[in-house]
């Protein structure tokens, strides 16, 4: 289970069945048309606000099909994987398939993998959340239609065939679209109980090559993202925060700001100073003229060579709190004929996302409009009405499409977007607001992967085995004083220790221990969260006891995952796409790992060619996943390929410093990801499977990391065990 899973105290939505009167709480004419819904859990549904998509499904006149998704996307392809489980079910024409962002109703759109208790899109959970309810919502719809169809022809409902948008009667040779009868279909009885197709019936799920629905806008640039949001009036906002977290404003003088020529206003906020402008151009020069007195005396002064020595101190101290232990590691190491020690760093991450952080606020009437790529709308909902003096009922979350998030989107406190709503209220109102964070305020603003530190002793008996684990790792805590804080038990954070405490591997003795430091630098979940250092890690280090016993690295893989199926699984395929039994090319070398996160397992090789005595080049890397049904397949490729590419910019190069307690790093040039001239081949593997899907979007993050390295240390003999990789190899050993 994933910490979110565990957070909302997960209950099974495969077993769900709406009553009549739940199902008819999302069913409705939205002007002409079927509209179909259900809530999320089995719960009586909660008080709707009034919501624009109540529903799941609506079918117009005009044929379109639109699915209001409870899960946003932010490029990993939610929106397409929804619209295809509700598109089977419902025997829809895919070209008339459109998709919108829905909230404001938690009984509809709380996600079913969280106990639909919240609404929100993470931990790679909207294709489980999504599996049962939207198949359900199309069944129900085609059985609408198909009722509709046959009460007004006369013929048995059993008779009527529906493909591709149409209702069929062979018999008779009748025929007609969705749009004809999605009026009547609105005033029929609801079915309680509907068959849902079986695999051997999917035409689209499943299906190879299948178009993302998407395709055309995201290549003719008609694609809706908040940073194209225009609105008549609209002022553009930027904002000015204190150079060093924790930092406030002593005072202000925006003279010179409020002439420059665009300008209208210079407003102070609590997290900062914002310029209002006709333009972004305007905002931003506006801001440059900004004079402000900072009061640090609360901030974080601290750079990341003192962290890192007070990290390196609390290395060589036992951990505050115990995540996890089996057997006696302490005697198990006592009586092993060999040891390995190592130390791992890993430094801040930004998520730099290429969309910057921004939101829109309108009035309209007596509702707060609030436009933007809201991860965890139902929260931001509420603290929006607390910023806007305002009830929730009074605020009306529109969900657009995000170029990206990686994580960023989904904070506690609403950042940018209860900044918006700040402004906006300073202005009384008056007109649209547009915030947008530019890329340097993007990256000094906050909320980055955290820092961490591993220290790990293995022991290795007279007979090769693994002879005790001890495991300590140092960092912040993600979910300390956030809104999830009510995860951390008996000291531990969660999602500082997932992918170690509690590991696959068969470590009979073992100890991991957790120290959570208390650092003002803001930080947060990051592509994959906690397995992005813990799985480098924890396969570096099995490749370290491999190379120590002169075992093969996968055979040492196969005995320590003995009784995991799954894992082995994908081990064997990964190893036999790769040829891993095979001499690998003249001046290639290789490297395994496999991990599971958000309940997919995904193993990788990687290969290299070293370039130098130092530098390489990751020529190409095979995957294998095993994510349970893979809806759409391309899909699947595509975001373990952005995985890897996700995954080796931040290993390679990636890393945010701090000195004086000031970001460093503020854009591309000094934060570099991968450039394309560097990304490899990679070829993806799936494992056929028909258990209902895991998580897509994070799971091949971690995995590229430790694949890269063993490749590296089977080229070089060295270990790298501080990251980025520019860093480590100076300190391979």
């Amino acid at each position: 289970m994933t910490f979110m899973d565990k957070f909302f105290a997960k209950r099974s939505a495969a077993t769900f069945r709406p009553s009549r009167r739940q199902f008819l709480a999302g069913t409705a004419a939205v002007g002409a048309g079927l509209t179909i819904g259900f809530p999320a859990s089995g719960q009586a549904p909660a008080a709707a606000v009034p919501n624009p998509f109540a529903g799941y499904v609506r079918i117009g006149t005009d044929n379109v099909v639109t699915v209001m998704s409870a899960h946003m996307d932010m490029g990993q392809g939610v929106y397409n994987g929804i619209a295809t489980l509700v598109a089977e079910e419902l025997g829809a024409d895919w070209s008339t398939i459109r998709v919108d962002g829905a909230s404001g109703n938690l009984a509809l759109y709380g996600n079913a993998a969280w106990g639909g208790t919240a609404q929100g899109t993470g931990g790679s959970t909207a294709m489980s959340s999504s599996w049962e309810r939207y198949r359900r919502a199309g069944a129900i719809a085609r059985t609408m239609l198909v009722s509709a169809a046959a009460k007004a022809w006369n013929v048995p409902a059993s008779e009527i065939a529906v493909s591709k948008g149409t209702l069929f009667h062979a018999a008779s040779g009748r025929g007609a679209t969705f749009g004809a009868f999605a009026d009547a279909a609105a005033k029929e009885p609801v079915p309680q109980n509907v068959a849902l197709k079986s695999p051997a019936e999917w035409t689209l799920i499943g299906k190879q090559g299948q178009r993302r629905y998407d395709s055309a806008p995201k290549t003719n640039g008609t694609h809706d993202f908040t940073i194209d949001l225009r609105f008549p009036g609209m002022l553009i906002a930027t904002v000015e925060h204190p150079p060093v977290f924790g930092g406030k404003v002593a005072s202000v003088d925006a003279t010179a700001a409020k002439a420059v020529p665009g300008v209208v206003d210079v407003v102070t906020i609590p997290t900062g100073v914002a310029v209002l402008a006709r333009d972004t151009w305007a905002a931003i020069k506006g801001r440059e003229a900004l004079q402000i007195v900072w009061d640090e005396t609360s901030a974080e002064k601290r750079g990341t060579a003192e962290l890192r020595a007070e990290y390196l101190a609390a290395l060589d101290v036992p951990g505050t709190h115990v995540a996890d232990t089996t057997g006696d590691a302490q005697a198990a190491l006592g009586r092993a004929v060999k040891t390995i020690e190592a130390t791992y760093e890993f430094p801040y991450l930004a998520h730099a996302a290429l969309e910057p952080l921004n939101a829109v606020v309108r009035r309209q009437g007596d509702i707060i409009e609030v436009y933007g790529g809201h991860q965890i709308p139902d929260l931001y909902q509420a603290l929006a009405a607390r910023a806007a003096g305002t009830t929730p009922d009074k605020i009306s979350m529109r969900i657009m499409k995000t170029g990206g998030g990686f994580g960023r989107r989904a904070v506690g406190d609403g950042d940018v977007v209860i900044e918006a709503v700040e402004i906006a209220k300073a202005i009384g109102f008056r007109a649209p607001v547009k915030l947008q964070w530019t890329r340097e305020t993007d990256m000094a603003g906050g909320r980055y992967r955290p820092m961490y530190m591993h220290k790990v002793k293995i022991g290795i008996d007279a007979q090769g085995r693994l002879a005790g684990w001890h495991h300590r790792i140092v960092g912040q805590s993600i979910l300390s004083g956030t809104p999830f804080a009510g995860m951390i038990q008996n000291g531990i954070d969660v999602t500082s220790v997932e992918g170690v405490a509690h590991t696959v591997y068969a470590i009979p003795d073992r100890r991991v221990e957790l120290t959570s430091t208390q650092v003002g630098v803001p930080v947060l979940w990051w592509r994959s969260v906690g397995h992005t250092h813990t799985a480098y890690a924890m396969e570096t280090a099995i490749d370290e006891v491999a190379a120590a016993t002169g075992k093969d690295p996968v055979a040492l893989r196969r005995e320590l995952l003995a009784g995991k199926p799954k894992h082995l699984g994908v081990l064997e395929l990964v190893a036999r796409q790769a040829k891993w039994n095979e001499k690998p090319a003249e001046g290639i070398y290789r490297g395994v790992a496999v991990h599971e996160s958000f309940g997919t397992t995904v193993g990788m090789v990687a290969e290299i060619r070293m370039t130098s005595a130092t530098e390489f080049k990751v020529e190409r890397v095979v995957a294998a996943v095993d994510c349970g049904v893979a809806i759409n397949p391309d899909q699947v490729r595509a975001q373990i390929e952005g995985a890897v590419g996700f995954g080796l910019g931040s290993v390679l190069r990636e890393r945010l410093t701090l000195e004086g307690g000031k970001v460093v790093e503020t854009n591309y040039d000094q934060y570099r990801p991968l450039r394309i001239d560097e990304m490899p081949k990679v070829e993806v593997h799936i494992v056929a499977s028909n258990a209902p899907p895991t998580g897509i979007g994070e799971p091949g993050v971690p995995l590229i990391g430790p694949a890269v390295a063993n490749a590296y240390a089977a080229a070089t003999g060295k270990r790298i065990r501080a990251l980025p990789f520019e860093t480590g190899v100076t300190q391979g050993v």
